[in-house]
């Protein structure tokens, strides 16, 4: 008889805090995302949730979010009223047990099998720096030992992913096993600003030689790819040149897309770092969560030519199916609807202080001349930008 899971304790527990971040442990629950959950065309691991390297455009922060509304008052309790943005960053949850979690899924039909595809990584970097202390990642990759036949790609920023290179090539003799070194800029002091808490972009170059002069299969995800900051295609091409060089076998690139949870995070970091692309920025993903396809179309057509130059792949992730083409389709019309309430409600707003300034006008009668010179300097000032989408009118950085 195979050994019973352990009996765990209360969930979210506080596991170990290290200066502002805290690990909790994560409710429990199965460990492999099916396709039919997702409706992407693979199986699923995300040995955390959260992530400690607060890249300020990550897509990935309404799990977090999910996972501690479901959690009642204990979640509250764990994130101490920090916004969900931060509390992605600063209260990372470990899915502790996840190996023996593994092993008792695979004795069960809520497993991949033989021909599927599995993605560890696919939400949370799985080598972030909790996988030092915790291990989560690598006691999942030993629970995987036995199985055949798998296509098993790891994503990860991390350079750590190398101390787990034997573990990799066991896996390789029996599977399909591929590395996706996530990379959207060799400038360290923009990384910086864009990825706060992220390995360097030299580490994680030398990761991908690492990688590859150990034969592990290797990629580079150039994603998000973010206009007007990182689309330059000298940018585009000295990424190229240089994963290229390390030895990577192929490279992937697409355009930011911008969530309701993203937004909150990153709109306030291009005001901040970047306040002449706030209002383009503001313009494009108004109304989509997609760059305008222009935009995308100019983007590949870069990447593949310089790709072509270097001798490497192109690779794309595959499309939703059709359930999950109708759920994102859903999910952008009520982003569309949010926005439009909140367009109306910004209408409703300015009528207000507008009604409110002619009354205190008509009642400070000797201050009305001067109030109405100011406002009509204001009034009649002309607009200090266009809003246009990237690339419309040959504006933007990909020719």
């Amino acid at each position: 008889m195979a050994p019973a899971l352990p009996v765990l304790p209360a969930p979210l527990r506080l596991l170990t805090s290290q200066a502002d971040l805290r690990y909790h442990a994560a409710p429990g629950g199965g460990i492999f995302n099916p396709p039919s959950a997702t409706h992407m065309g693979f199986w699923s691991i995300n040995p955390y949730v959260g992530c400690a390297f607060g890249c300020a455009y990550c897509y990935a922060r309404d799990t977090h979010r999910y996972t501690i509304e479901r959690a009642g008052a204990a979640g509250q309790a764990v994130t101490d009223s920090l916004p969900p943005w931060l509390a992605f960053e600063r209260r990372v949850l470990v899915k502790e047990h996840a190996g023996a979690r593994v092993r008792e899924a695979l004795r069960t039909t809520r497993a991949p099998r033989a021909g599927d595809s599995l993605v560890i990584g696919s939400a949370t970097d799985p080598y972030q720096p909790a996988e030092r202390r915790f291990r989560v990642t690598r006691s999942v990759l030993e629970a995987l030992e036995p199985v055949r036949g798998l296509s098993l790609t790891i994503i990860t920023k991390s350079p750590l992913v190398t101390r787990d290179i034997p573990l990799l090539q066991g896996l390789a003799r029996h599977n399909t096993v591929a590395v996706h070194v996530s990379l959207i800029t060799t400038d360290r002091d923009l990384a910086r600003r864009l990825e706060p808490r992220a390995p360097t972009p030299d580490s994680r170059l030398r990761a991908v030689a690492r990688l590859a002069a150990a034969g592990v299969e290797v990629s580079v995800n150039c994603m998000p790819v973010l206009p007007g900051i990182t689309d330059a295609p000298q940018q585009l091409a000295d990424v190229i040149a240089r994963v290229a060089a390390a030895g990577a076998r192929s490279f992937g690139a697409c355009a930011l897309r911008l969530r309701a949870a993203s937004r909150r995070r990153w709109m306030p970091v291009v005001r901040e770092h970047f306040p002449a692309l706030a209002p383009r920025y503001a313009s494009t993903y108004r109304d989509s969560v997609y760059a305008a396809p222009r935009y995308r179309e100019g983007l590949q057509q870069v990447v593949q030519r310089l790709c072509a130059q270097h001798g490497l792949q192109v690779r794309e992730y595959r499309r939703l199916d059709p359930a999950g083409r109708v759920a994102l389709e859903a999910e952008e019309r009520s982003a569309q609807e949010r926005s439009a309430q909140e367009r109306s409600a910004q209408e409703r707003s300015a009528q207000e202080r507008s009604a409110q300034e002619r009354s205190a006008q008509e009642r400070s009668a000797q201050e009305r001349s001067a109030q109405e010179r100011a406002a009509h300097d204001v009034d009649t000032a002309p607009a200090s930008h266009t809003q246009l989408a990237f690339l419309d009118d040959a504006t933007g950085n990909i020719p």
